[in-house]
């Protein structure tokens, strides 16, 4: 068996995936789409750079990792039902995506969620990790990493990602002068903008390799997961991983990776998670690890292979 993997190119999260789905299987991997038993769409999107007759004569899988029901239009209809023709079956994070496409598809929806490179994030100390960064030792420090910002006009914030509630939270309930906000990824410029008007402080790392990302991590005294909508999201995995505190909206995956206390609506309640909901977190996690849980992926690829 030959699997073929097509990531989006965006040197971000799935472009990860891919690579050490490589590293992992190398002698179930192939480079060349006419060679692949399989045909892995890790962005469904990218489905328009494969030749309709080579899709046509392999395995297909799409990866679906969520959808914002309100930017679900006619269109966005139109190009499922486009590509679906062509799909044997889908991988899906998380059960909320599985329910959204359940209703536009009879193909069969695999959910299976991500996994996170144990050997890369692990616990780290938080003082080495500021030094680092050139970070202040006496600021509480909360951590986002991710896109905020519609890249249309790179200033209406992308509701999905919440990034209206992570402001409302770091904006309330914490003293403006002991305060930093870490900012990580593209396209910050809302969460940017509302945190220069208010004098919140912030340090901004667009795009961090990964070694700075992992003492970026490392530096947080809590990372927020502000989505309304997600599929992992991956933040979780690392951050629980790494033993930072974190708090979610319950959204993607994250009722399976964080502890039950450290799961509920930022909007309405503030909360930082105590060493044993941290603890908890950490011993959740590690059913994630690439080492055991890319298995699962590799089982899915068999079973389609002999559909």
């Amino acid at each position: 068996m030959k699997v073929f993997v097509l990531a989006p190119n965006e040197n971000w999260i799935l472009d990860r995936i891919a690579e050490e789905w490589k590293g992992e299987y190398p002698d179930l991997t192939t480079d060349n789409p006419a060679e692949a038993d399989i045909i892995w769409l890790l962005s469904a999107w990218t489905w328009h750079q494969i030749p309709l007759n080579v899709l046509e004569e392999k395995k297909v899988i799409a990866s679906i990792h969520h959808i914002t029901p309100s930017k679900f239009t006619k269109e966005s209809l139109r190009e499922f039902l486009m590509r679906d023709r062509f799909v044997d079956a889908y991988h899906v994070p998380c059960q909320g995506t599985k329910d959204f496409i359940s209703r536009i598809t009879t193909k069969p929806i695999n959910v299976i969620g991500y996994w996170y490179n144990e050997e890369m994030w692990y616990p780290m100390d938080r003082e080495e990790s500021r030094e680092n960064l050139e970070l202040p030792m006496d600021k509480i420090i909360i951590g986002s990493f991710q896109r905020d910002t519609e890249g249309h006009d790179l200033k209406t914030p992308k509701l999905e990602k919440g990034p209206d509630l992570f402001f409302d939270y770091v904006n309330s309930g914490f003293e403006k002068d002991k305060l930093l906000v870490l900012l990580g990824g593209w396209r910050r410029q809302y969460l940017i903008r509302r945190l220069e008007e208010t004098g919140i402080q912030y340090k901004y790392f667009e795009l961090a390799p990964l070694e700075k990302l992992k003492h970026m991590y490392s530096a947080c005294d809590l990372y927020i997961v502000s989505s309304r909508v997600e599929g992992g999201p991956q933040a979780a995995l690392e951050a629980a991983a790494m033993k930072v505190p974190i708090i979610s909206n319950d959204v993607g995956m994250v009722s399976e990776v964080l502890d039950k206390n450290c799961i509920f609506d930022i909007s309405d309640k503030k909360y930082m998670p105590t060493h044993e909901d941290v603890e908890n977190s950490y011993q959740k996690v590690q059913k994630f690890e690439l080492k055991t849980h890319v298995k699962e992926y590799k089982d899915m690829f068999v079973k389609l292979k002999g559909i």
